[in-house]
């Protein structure tokens, strides 16, 4: 049925990345015309763009894609993670030894994570968003009134329209969470992610390795095979803020050398696929992820460091838990725009975001160094954990996103 006069039967989620379009998908597979789905973002009518972005999409993420039928359409783009090697060393070292490795399968025949680029998955979505008849307004969300029985949505066009709920996915400079005057607890780091493609001449096997350098991790991660060489590699370079200017200046040539003496030989010659660009890097997490009538979503509510891979896979989380949070509260009936039915999604996500925002801080502060009482600590522990199968197995499956009890859709079940 169409959107009531009142709108406690429309959502509007403003932000049209991954997370936004995930929920926006669920939220309409689940609820169907019971509810009208509004997903509003200039973004979303844009022609794509060449992006080198690429994610680590955990095996809970997967299950989720799976379940909402986007995962068949990036198979075939994606990449499984077969083994994971860390190394603790400087540039200059002429060996790297490795001190710690994983398997790459948390149960047989399934990897604990694969690579999917970001313009595969973000096409996919808008996709099966549109099978859906989810609306996709290519117009950003300025403003909004709250009522109590709904809020107001006043698009950047000036257009108005009334909703149960409002889901702010604007990204972690959410304009939308600054106007509810919802407090942000962060800092910089003083550090940038350089980000690339990169060909190499042989094959990577599916193993990924994560060189902790002192200035911080240099992360080798495989895609799936292509471009010149026959083979490619993202690479998330986190580098000093003073050095990243400079590096970037530098011809492709130049900084192709800067990326091998990183890189190293093992995959053999190697090339620039794509472009490369920087992202500065921070910690934040929203200091509640609700209101009345609207809810934080991804990096809205949070933001970590990516030397862990998990930035997308927190965002993935946030969406199976407020979907099933909206989900159960309308099929019961209830308002779903209300503070006591957000709570809900709010105590499913914020410890968890916390934990992992506080582990991914001390990993960064632990290995960006070249403290040698440090390095001594650091490289006998990753030895230790080495020699650990169980704590091993334990790690693999947190990441992985299958500890605890997680919200059904990342268990692959259906809303």
């Amino acid at each position: 049925m169409a959107a009531a006069p009142d709108g406690s039967t429309r959502i509007v989620i403003a932000g049209g990345g991954i997370a936004g379009l995930s929920l926006a998908l669920a939220l309409k597979q689940a609820l169907g015309e019971a509810f009208s789905v509004t997903l509003a973002d200039p973004a979303v009518e844009a022609a794509p763009k060449a992006d080198n972005r690429a994610y680590a999409v955990a095996a809970g993420a997967r299950a989720m894609l799976e379940t909402l039928g986007i995962w068949e359409a990036v198979a075939g783009k994606a990449q499984a993670m077969t083994e994971m090697m860390i190394s603790d060393s400087r540039t200059s070292d002429a060996v790297r030894p490795v001190f710690l490795t994983f398997e790459g399968e948390v149960e047989p025949g399934r990897p604990f994570a694969h690579m999917v680029e970001n313009a595969a998955l973000v096409a996919a979505l808008k996709a099966a968003c549109q099978r859906a008849e989810v609306e996709l307004r290519p117009v950003g969300v300025r403003r909004f009134e709250t009522g109590e029985e709904a809020v107001e949505i006043v698009f950047a066009d000036g257009a108005r329209a009334p909703a149960a709920l409002l889901v702010a996915a604007d990204g972690a400079r959410s304009r939308l969470r600054e106007q509810a005057g919802i407090g942000w607890v962060g800092w910089e780091y003083g550090q940038s992610g350089i980000v690339a493609t990169i060909g190499h001449e042989r094959p990577h096997h599916g193993r990924a390795v994560e060189h902790f350098l002192p200035s911080g991790p240099f992360a080798i991660l495989p895609l799936a095979d292509g471009g010149r060489l026959g083979h490619r590699s993202s690479i998330v370079w986190t580098e000093r803020s003073e050095n990243v200017a400079p590096l970037l200046s530098l011809d492709s040539d130049d900084i192709l050398a800067e990326i091998e003496t990183r890189f190293g030989l093992e995959l053999g010659e190697i090339s620039l696929e794509s472009p490369v660009s920087a992202h500065p890097l921070g910690f934040g997490v929203a200091r509640r992820f609700v209101d009345e009538r609207l809810a934080l979503l991804g990096d809205a509510a949070h933001l970590i460091h990516p030397i862990a891979g998990q930035g997308l896979n927190l965002g993935l989380k946030d969406v199976a838990a407020l979907a099933e949070t909206i989900v159960d509260a309308a099929r019961l009936g209830l308002d779903p725009g209300t503070r006591d039915v957000l709570a809900d999604y709010e105590k499913a996500r914020r410890f968890d975001t916390v934990a992992m925002g506080a582990m991914t801080d001390g990993l960064n502060r632990l290995f960006s160094n070249d403290v040698t009482p440090l390095r001594l600590a650091r490289d006998f522990g990753l030895g230790l954990v080495d020699r650990l199968p169980g704590l091993k197995r334990f790690f693999i499956r947190e990441a992985a996103g299958m500890t605890g009890t997680p919200p059904r859709l990342l268990r692959g079940e259906v809303l």
